[in-house]
């Protein structure tokens, strides 16, 4: 169960609706199980803010970007293996699987700068066999792994007792 924002970091507000749509939100919420509509609309409200279009520039997010190509030939993973090479700091790891029909999915883990992301978006599209591509972002990012070439920090040896 998550957990609840602490009562003094909560704001209210007020909008109004054409009932067409409040119905369809209502609908959502019931879809969804939710206990009220502040649940789905803050979900609604994150998303779009994650969304690397309606980003401010400069700004990192973390995320996925999920393609579908045909895989007729390993010219193709070759392609997509070599853009992502060339964004580095970006992809932070990918996984494969082959569909039927010839065709193949990969989702890559991602966190960059917006425009970055949307670079690397474009690249993997401009490959001919690429036919789908989504991407999905969020405002919380990874924590750092670690920094390249250093070693982490040794633990103390903890006392036995």
């Amino acid at each position: 169960m998550k957990a609840q924002p602490d009562a003094s970091q909560l704001a209210r507000i007020g909008i109004s609706l054409p009932k067409k749509l409040l119905d369809q939100l209502d609908a959502m919420v019931a879809e969804r199980g939710l206990p009220g509509r502040s649940q789905l609309i803050a979900e609604l409200i994150r998303h779009e803010l994650a969304d690397p279009e309606n980003g401010l520039e400069g700004d990192v997010l973390a995320g996925t970007i999920t393609l579908i190509y045909r895989a007729e030939s390993g010219r193709v993973r070759h392609a997509l293996a070599k853009l992502q090479s060339e964004f580095l700091p970006e992809v932070i790891s990918s996984q494969h699987v082959f569909l039927e029909e010839d065709k193949s999915l990969e989702v890559l883990l991602v966190q960059g700068s917006t425009e970055r992301l949307r670079s690397l978006c474009d690249r993997l599209r401009s490959v001919r066999a690429v036919q789908q591509l989504k991407l999905v972002t969020t405002q919380s990012l990874l924590p750092p792994l670690h920094a390249h070439g250093e070693l982490p920090e040794p633990e103390a040896p903890r006392k036995a007792g």
